[in-house]
């Protein structure tokens, strides 16, 4: 017998001796609101008394299935990190590289889901490890390697994804039952930011407030934003460390860990602190592996800085920045790319006052994201290449995730502008099933298409997805044009649009007035 299927099978019998018949009616009621009920509802084979009764508190069944699927991620990762991958070539290798990270970080939002009293952190978590789930696929997809997939059965054959969404369904169905739980202090910021970091965030200048400085003359502590980090992480504590980045272009490979807490980097403006490299698929990495700024460590800001991807349109996926960092923030920052120049890869972000340039699927990726104040720019892509804006990854239907741009311009660089009208430029198109983007109250150019939307591949996501336009204006804007899909809305609700809203759907008011950073919390 398969390894994997001996320890799945282990792993079963243990999880359902601790639940027991008298629990069934209580497993059953949440195994009822899964997308897979035959295989939630499969755990209740083994008969035993519980301990505790299931139905005291609801987050005792959900920590029981996030536990049953931690054991399963756990085994994932030690298969693949124990294969065997000398016949691999550089890019399959690449791919692997990636797939051992995702699942250390999946295992990590896994066991911090487990006990959480905050349903909303465990939904964005175990968001973010479906989307990981489907990231390591990606990596080798990116390559045409999906023949190196059969080396990892359990990637795509076994239950694992699938238990996934039964956890993500189970915490949305127990959060429900739970009322009234004090999740913020009395301050209304959340428990993690201590008085001296809200003091220190709400202060806008980083050079006087800096913990270190870098700098390229040699007036600072480093010449190299990776040297200062390396600095920062041997620092003890977790309180905010603040970088300041004087101007200059710094040409390096930048990654912000996910031990790397609460960091701050700021620089001296658009334009004047610049990270830039040129990594992307054609010449090897990874669309994950090709960020010339790569973040995962929670709580991360970044403030007056340009982040760059140079490798051009002809190099397809090459990114800018990559965020898979919870509760970040970028503040007037610029990313300059092409195709997949912003990846919003996972966790809950906000953009205020940014700059975003790109062709192809330029902001991409399955975070819980908004966008407020900021100005998206479609550059000039290859002759056969179509424009769009967005590329949301929503897999899962109860993922807590999307794109949601507000209160900003859709328009063109002026190398675009030059083209008269003679590529087609769109919204966005669904990466991923349950696709989800809104636009609201933002100014769009006519560069956009009538249609607004793109499909992906023939009629794959068009009922599924959640497309939505509220209240724009500009020349593009227009919606009686639009598709015909059954996932497009037109919203002419306030109600419903709100809840796209910063303060609804990021949560916003709990954590960003402790940056410092200025938001609108309604639409």
């Amino acid at each position: 017998m398969d390894k994997l299927v001996i320890f799945s099978f282990l792993s079963l019998h243990i999880f359902v001796v601790s639940f027991g018949v008298e629990n069934a009616a209580t497993l059953s009621s949440f195994c009822s609101q899964t997308p897979y009920p035959d295989l939630c509802n499969s755990l209740t084979i083994t008969t035993k008394s519980p301990q505790t009764t299931l139905d005291q508190n609801p987050f005792n069944v959900r920590d029981a299935a996030l536990k049953f699927t931690l054991s399963h991620a756990e085994n994932v990762h030690k298969s693949i990190s124990t294969t065997n991958i000398s016949s691999f070539n550089e890019l399959a290798k690449s791919a692997w590289a990636d797939c051992v990270e995702l699942y250390e970080d999946t295992i990590h939002n896994l066991n911090r889901s487990i006990n959480s009293a905050n349903p909303s952190n465990a939904q964005t978590w175990l968001s973010a490890a479906i989307a990981n789930h489907q990231t390591c696929q990606n990596g080798f997809l990116d390559f045409q390697l999906s023949s190196h997939l059969q080396s990892f059965p359990f990637l795509v054959a076994n239950n694992f994804s699938k238990h996934l969404s039964n956890s993500l369904a189970i915490n949305k169905a127990a959060s429900k039952q739970i009322k009234g739980r004090r999740l913020l202090n009395s301050n209304g910021f959340p428990e993690w930011l201590s008085f001296a970091d809200r003091k220190l965030l709400q202060s806008s200048n980083g050079a006087v407030k800096a913990d270190i400085i870098v700098a390229q003359d040699g007036s600072g502590n480093y010449k190299t934003i990776g040297e200062a980090l390396a600095a920062a992480k041997k620092r003890r504590g977790s309180s905010r460390f603040v970088i300041y980045v004087k101007k200059g272009v710094y040409k390096e490979n930048v990654e912000v860990t996910k031990t790397m807490k609460n960091i701050k980097i700021v620089g001296d403006g658009i334009d004047a602190t610049i990270v830039t490299g040129s990594k992307n698929v054609q010449d090897g990495s990874t669309t994950f592996r090709s960020a010339t700024f790569a973040v995962k460590g929670s709580g991360f800001i970044a403030q007056d800085m340009t982040f760059e991807n140079t490798a051009g349109p002809q190099k397809h996926q090459a990114v800018a920045l990559r965020s898979g960092s919870d509760f970040s923030v970028f503040y007037r920052c610029s990313f300059k790319g092409y195709q997949d120049t912003l990846y919003v890869h996972t966790q809950r972000q906000f953009y205020r006052d940014c700059d975003i340039y790109g062709t192809q699927d330029f902001i991409f990726g399955d975070a819980a994201v908004v966008f407020q104040n900021c100005n998206i720019y479609l550059r000039k892509p290859l002759s056969y290449q179509k424009n769009t804006v967005t590329a949301q990854g929503r897999k899962d239907p109860n993922e807590n995730t999307g794109i949601i741009i507000h209160n900003s311009r859709i328009t063109v660089s002026s190398d675009f502008r030059s083209l008269g009208g003679s590529i087609k430029s769109y919204l966005g198109r669904p990466w991923e099933k349950y696709s989800r983007t809104v636009i609201m109250k933002s100014v769009i150019d006519s560069v956009i298409d009538p249609a607004g939307w793109l499909p992906w591949s023939g009629k794959f996501a068009l009922s599924t997805l959640y497309y939505g336009e509220y209240m724009n204006s500009g020349p593009g804007a227009g919606t009686s044009g639009r598709v015909k899909w059954d996932g497009f809305h037109v919203i002419n609700s306030p109600a419903e649009a709100g809840k796209f809203s910063v303060g609804n759907f990021l949560d916003g008011n709990s954590w960003i007035p402790g940056t410092g950073v200025p938001f609108s919390s309604g639409l």
